[in-house]
């Protein structure tokens, strides 16, 4: 069978790490449809960087391509015209590695025919002494916007889109003909779920997972007797040159740019997120059978007796987590984690397995959500609904009274939920809410219980040394008809912890589980932060008189051969680099500094900047651990509606109890012996973070020794391609709540407010207002009363002549001067009268 390793490693012995197409097939010995997939599997492997397409149907390994010194790289546009590319670190040889101190600078005119977004492959021409790098592009490698979403416009010679996204610099030509879509092809509707009320809203419809973004008003509009100034979505039929723009044609009109609801359908696009269901995932879906034969119950644990509830937000509606605790005999608490068993009815290679891949997660917008399956198994037939039987993946654990896990059972169950909790109702019940407490008061001892393990469980991870930053997050408020009200922070109650506590054993657990089995699996990893990030942050934290307590950083450095070669006989000194050294950083010494600025006024400013300088955690076929929990091993478990990872490492774990007989209706009961799991040191509060010692524990297989029932390959490349729709959610998510902010603040134009100072650089500082959880910027130019420089090796902007300062974290109160609409910023001006209590409160514009 064709695999992305076999390609790998017979490229990696080529004399020079180099293949060509027809080469590939003839020494692999592919025929027919083979061919197909041999292109499927190049394709992928120049997405994800692993091979660099040297020529039009060459292949090479990154390492070769870098000899030639060409990089493989994503192309950042500025409005300018000009660009950057962002190096793969996998293309770099040692030399530019060494060399290069950031991206590689692209002149207008060396673009060529590549746009925003763009994996190209970048000849460097030049590194100068301080790390800078210019060079041009060979050629783009993987187009990232086959489609583009922008503004129609009538030309007198030509019809052009405007792009909405300003980094996509060119107008996309559409030439005549090509501006209404073709009519021929029979309409596929969005399949997005609205949470939010609507202004008009249609009748309910049994057995369909069909939800239109704009509602039932905008949907029914399909003809456009003018289209200037109408947002539509263009399809790339001919790429950029020196001399031409991009040609397309319009694919799709949807609407005016203030429609209501029409920001969500711009992001979806302009994302590229997969919103349209295929027709054969969707007849699945609806063809799943809702009712659970006799057998399936028979060969299944039966909890359905027990009082197990969902805990969600109130605007939730897939429940895939469900919880109890209870006291056993001998004193020790047993908390059982119930998941949704979507791989029941989700099986590998089906239509809804290939678009559950391809979409890798579900989206969460302010008022709305792209989900990961259809609406009838993730909102119905998969979801944890009260009173309805529902099949589960169950994690019963037996825990002492310090949190650590002394026993385990894990198995395939079925469950009736007892009720549908919310955060807010669990909270009132523990608060003490008289009402509540009669509502609920057959549960209110079980939730009594689930508080008192829930910290607990939170001591015991302070132990190991887990990070919790607890950064509060902007929620925007509706109204009924579904438009903005307000902005207001989050609120994490209990509730949250206790769920969030529960999630985290289970995953720890399944993970735990796997490994010791020595199963192929999925982990979700946090490697340690690089040196460079840590040492960055400890100059700023210095300026506020903390530190993370890492000591001086050490500093190698080193002389590149070129230089010594070109200053031998010039007298000159040859240039020396510094390349930080790998640094001691444990996950404790993030905990105790958290800890230190608890309740102070610098807490906001130094949480995000610490976790500014953690990496991204990611998914990986490789237990790498898991940093900012502290924990040796980890996986995401318990959210398989919602996440593709999780279904995965569901598969598995349901691979390995059939393999094990342990799905049979002979499972133990709770409270008789379970299996114990490996324990992590988490002794006194002294104690060194065992993650730290994480790669020093014996036995621990290599993924290459590991069984299972998917490839350690295939796995690798779930992981990749997770990840990173995990990282498009997160963009399209954060992209559009910083444009509901600044829609949100263009009535409040001359109004002023307190804030914060989060950042400074050279052309001004960035204020966050205290309360609306709003970001802008108050440029350097605008500061008139002085003239004002940015001082780069303390961070602020001080006055000339009256030596005022503005730095990170300071109080400041501001105007809203104005609304960018285009590139959806906010600028501020400094508000120089004493602040005022009222928030809000109107002024003069000056």
């Amino acid at each position: 069978m064709l695999s992305d390793s076999a390609i790998l490693k017979h490229i990696a012995r080529q004399p020079k790490r180099a293949a060509g197409f027809k080469q590939l097939v003839r020494e692999l010995g592919l025929h027919g449809e083979e061919r197909g997939e041999l292109d499927e599997h190049l394709r992928k492997l120049v997405s994800s960087g692993a091979l660099v397409q040297a020529e039009s149907d060459r292949y090479a390994l990154p390492q070769a391509a870098a000899d030639k010194n060409l990089v493989a790289g994503r192309l950042t546009m500025h409005r300018d015209g000009f660009g950057f590319v962002i190096p793969d670190a996998k293309s770099l040889s040692p030399s530019l590695k060494a060399r290069l101190a950031g991206d590689i600078f692209i002149a207008p005119h060396l673009i060529g025919n590549a746009m925003h977004g763009d994996l190209v492959l970048v000849d460097v021409a030049n590194v100068r002494p301080d790390g800078r790098a210019e060079g041009r592009i060979v050629r783009p490698v993987m187009r990232a916007h086959p489609t583009v979403v922008g503004v129609f416009h009538y030309g007198k010679q030509r019809n052009y889109v405007t792009p909405m996204d300003s980094k996509i610099t060119q107008e996309i030509v559409v030439p005549a003909g090509m501006e209404v879509p073709d009519t021929s092809v029979p309409a596929v509707v969005s399949a997005v779920e609205n949470t939010q009320p609507r202004r008009t809203q249609g009748t309910q419809r049994k057995k369909t997972s069909v939800d239109r973004v704009l509602g039932d008003e905008a949907s029914r509009r399909t003809e456009w007797d003018d289209l200037e100034g109408v947002v539509v979505d263009v399809e790339i039929t001919d790429w950029p040159s020196a001399t031409q723009n991009p040609r397309g044609r319009v694919i799709e009109i949807l609407g005016r740019e203030d429609d209501f609801g029409l920001d969500v359908e711009i992001t979806i696009r302009k994302f590229h997120l997969p919103h349209h269901f295929p027709a054969a995932a969707l007849q699945e879906a609806q063809d799943t059978p809702a009712v659970i034969t006799g057998r399936e119950l028979h060969r299944r644990h039966d909890f359905r007796a027990l009082p197990i509830v969902t805990i969600d937000g109130e605007t939730a509606r897939d429940f895939d987590d469900a919880v109890l605790v209870g006291m056993l005999a001998n004193g020790n608490f047993e908390l059982q984690v119930h998941i949704a068993d979507v791989a029941h009815y989700v099986t590998p290679g089906s239509a809804l397995d290939q678009e559950a891949r391809l979409r890798g997660t579900s989206v969460y917008f302010p008022d709305r959500a792209v989900p990961m399956l259809p609406l009838e198994l993730s909102t119905d037939i998969c979801s944890l609904r009260p009173q309805v039987e529902r099949l589960v993946l169950s994690c019963v654990m037996e825990m002492d009274h310090r949190g650590e896990i002394v026993g385990y059972e894990l198995s395939e169950g079925v469950i009736r939920s007892a009720e549908r909790m919310t955060y807010t109702a669990v909270n009132a019940v523990l608060e003490g809410d008289a009402a509540a407490r009669e509502r609920y008061a057959p549960l209110v001892a079980t939730f009594e219980l689930m508080r008192d393990l829930a910290l607990i469980l939170n001591r015991k991870r302070q132990r190991r040394g887990s990070i919790d930053f607890d950064l509060p997050e902007p929620v925007i408020e509706f109204d009924e008809f579904g438009l903005m009200k307000s902005i207001a922070r989050s609120e994490r109650n209990i509730a949250h912890r206790l769920i969030e506590e529960f999630m985290l054993s289970a995953n720890e657990c399944v993970a735990h589980h796997l490994e010791s089995k020595r199963i192929a699996s999925l982990y979700r990893v946090h490697e340690k932060p690089d040196a460079k990030r840590v040492y960055d942050f400890e100059v700023i934290a210095a300026t506020f008189g903390y530190s993370l307590g890492v000591g001086a950083l050490p500093i190698h450095r080193v002389q590149m051969k070129a230089d010594r070669r070109a200053a031998y006989g010039t007298g000159k000194r040859v240039r020396e680099i510094e390349v930080p050294k790998e640094v001691h950083i444990t996950p404790r010494m993030y905990q105790k500094l958290a800890e230190k600025i608890a309740g102070r006024p610098e807490e906001r400013i130094l949480s995000y900047l610490m976790l500014r300088s953690l990496k991204q955690a990611r998914y990986s076929e490789e237990n790498l651990g898991h940093f900012a929990l502290a924990a040796t091993s980890y996986t995401h478990f318990t959210s398989p509606i919602r996440r593709y990872p999780d279904l995965i490492v569901h598969r598995i774990l349901k691979d390995v109890l059939r393999v094990e007989g342990a799905s049979t209706a002979g499972l133990r009961l709770a409270g008789q012996p379970r299996a114990a799991v490996p324990t992590q040191a988490t002794g006194s509060d002294d104690a060194p973070s065992p993650w730290s010692k994480r790669r020093e524990r014996a036995g621990v297989p290599s993924p290459h020794e590991l069984g299972g029932p998917i490839a350690l390959e295939e796995l690798h490349d779930i992981a990749e391609e997770s990840s990173q729709s995990e990282r498009r959610a997160d963009d399209a998510e954060r992209e559009l709540m910083e444009w509901k902010k600044v829609k949100f603040m263009q009535d409040r134009v001359g109004e002023d407010f307190d804030g914060l100072v989060t950042s400074v650089t050279k052309f001004g500082f960035f204020v966050e207002l205290s309360d609306l959880f709003v970001e802008g910027l108050v440029p350097l130019n605008t500061l008139t009363d002085d003239r004002y420089t940015y001082h780069e090796n303390t961070r602020e902007i001080i006055g000339q002549r009256s030596r005022k300062i503005y730095s990170l974290g300071q109080k400041i109160r501001v105007l809203v001067d104005r609304i960018d609409p285009v590139e959806k910023k906010i600028q501020f001006a400094v508000f120089e009268e004493a602040p005022v209590p009222a928030q809000g409160k109107r002024r003069k514009k000056r």
